[in-house]
């Protein structure tokens, strides 16, 4: 079974399949349907599910509730958490001069020996060099 961590920018596409400005959401439907069948399984961060609420509050507020109810009813994914997830993200954010919140995520991945997912290209850019990190549009096709 393929490990993988998805950041928010890859779990919003999943309520906003039809939004102009959300690129590759057929491929972050298909991580999301492969997870469900259990092909894979999602290892996420503490903070994930609290980022994935606040884009759904700002961007679908009628609907946000219902969403995060639907995201947090999923059994395809562990929380992962430790104090080396997060002295790795730290020193990360601070290598790379990036936000914590996003290498919570790649950190994740170290830790779980996973891939992260994303769709985040400034992210991308910055972090690739580190390894254990995919672009959402060239990795799901």
């Amino acid at each position: 079974m393929k490990r993988l961590v998805i950041d928010a920018s890859v779990t919003i596409k999943w309520f906003l399949p039809d939004a102009p400005d959300e690129a590759d959401v057929g491929s972050a439907l298909l991580l999301l349907k492969q997870a469900l069948a259990g092909e894979v399984c999602f290892f996420q961060p503490p903070h994930w599910e609290g980022e994935v609420a606040g884009v759904l509050a700002r961007r679908i507020p009628a609907s946000a509730a219902d969403n995060i109810e639907d995201l947090l009813l999923l059994n395809c994914y562990t929380v992962t958490q430790s104090a080396w997830l997060y002295r790795r993200a730290i020193a990360m954010a601070q290598d790379l001069g990036h936000h914590l919140f996003d290498t919570l995520y790649h950190a994740a991945a170290f830790e779980e020996h996973a891939i992260l997912i994303t769709a985040d290209e400034r992210y991308y850019v910055k972090a690739a060099s580190r390894g254990n990190i995919a672009l959402l549009k060239s990795y799901a096709q």
